[in-house]
């Protein structure tokens, strides 16, 4: 049996909880303002290779000098849920696609609301970029994280794709 680890991340989007095991991360999900959360140092938090390894990860990610994660990632799912999570990595950063392209993508535009409602089970936010998914109509809809965090996250990869001057 494996070994579980887990940390915390304070992001610019509140903190994130990272879990994994020795060879890959299995959840990134955000903890809601005010959910308490161990303090650096628990004897219940422990931080080994991968974790640490994701940790700075994210650390370029929101710094915009990282595009892609390059760590390995695993949830378990059903075979159509692998594949639907398998397509939004290969989205690629600062890009968005409709649920209605991620169906054709899937081989099928019929599995529009299964490929959604995977979407919306996905368990390791922006590594699983869940949040490049859009309605149709270019909407914002559905992100687990809140959608001012969908709406942050790809303004954030908008810029860093496509370069925003700032003056100051």
């Amino acid at each position: 049996m494996q070994q579980h680890y887990h940390t915390f991340y304070s992001s610019p989007l509140g903190i994130l909880k990272i879990c994994a095991t020795d060879t890959y991360i299995s959840e990134v999900t955000f903890l809601e303002e005010g959910e308490p959360y161990p303090e650096m140092g628990d004897s219940k938090e422990m931080l080994n290779n991968v974790l640490q390894q994701c940790v700075e990860q994210f650390i370029e990610y929101f710094q915009g000098f990282r595009r892609q994660f390059e760590i390995p990632v695993a949830q378990s799912g059903t075979e159509f849920q692998q594949r639907v999570w398998s397509e939004l990595i290969g989205i690629p950063f600062g890009k968005t696609i409709s649920y209605k392209d991620l169906s054709k993508r899937l081989g099928d535009p019929k599995v529009i609301r299964a490929a959604a409602s995977t979407n919306g089970k996905n368990k390791i936010a922006i590594i699983v970029p869940c949040h490049r998914v859009i309605g149709t109509n270019s909407d914002l809809v559905g992100y687990a994280g809140g959608l001012w965090r969908k709406k942050w996250l790809l303004a954030h990869e908008n810029k860093v794709a496509h370069g925003v001057l700032t003056l100051f």
